[in-house]
């Protein structure tokens, strides 16, 4: 099954782009971003804190089958409804450093949309051993589900 979520990593760049199109229009897509209940969905994780606001934080929590915890936190420090939302990215108790994200919603027709996310990193190292990890995959997989959670809850209003 191709991959509908594209990732780019150029060599010797501390950078990613991931880039999905979505049959979704732009507000349920941005919406996906934001909304605690559809966030817990697509994501299989616990949402605890998410402020959606210039200099707001987030915190979500999963629980893998064994029963371990792994937290996910930051801060937004830039929030544009529907278009824009900058923040910092950082996986508790592992040894990756926090990574700054760009993520860029577009409106491409009134039923499909864009997103754009330029993730960087503190060095090349640490965006290649992100790569070494089933990250185009989980990405990919996360993009997919968010579509399908969404395109349910259009079909029950």
């Amino acid at each position: 099954m191709k991959r509908k979520t594209k990732i780019d990593a150029e060599e010797g760049q501390q950078a990613l782009l991931v880039t999905r199109e979505f049959d979704l229009p732009l507000e349920l897509l941005f919406k996906a971003y934001v909304e605690p209940d559809i966030v817990e969905q697509w994501m299989g994780t616990k949402v605890l804190k998410l402020e959606n606001k210039n200099h707001g934080g987030y915190r979500f929590v999963t629980t893998d089958p064994q029963g371990n915890k792994h937290g996910f936190n930051g801060v937004i420090h830039e929030f544009i409804p529907d278009r824009k939302i900058t923040r910092t990215f950082e996986m508790e108790n592992t040894p990756f450093s926090v990574q700054l994200e760009f993520l860029e919603f577009e409106k491409l027709t009134d039923t499909t949309s864009r997103l754009r996310m330029h993730i960087v990193f503190r060095s090349v190292a640490d965006r290649d051993q992100i790569l070494q990890l089933p990250f185009a995959q989980g990405v990919n997989m996360a993009h997919n589900r968010l579509q399908d959670v969404v395109h349910q809850l259009m079909d029950h209003q």
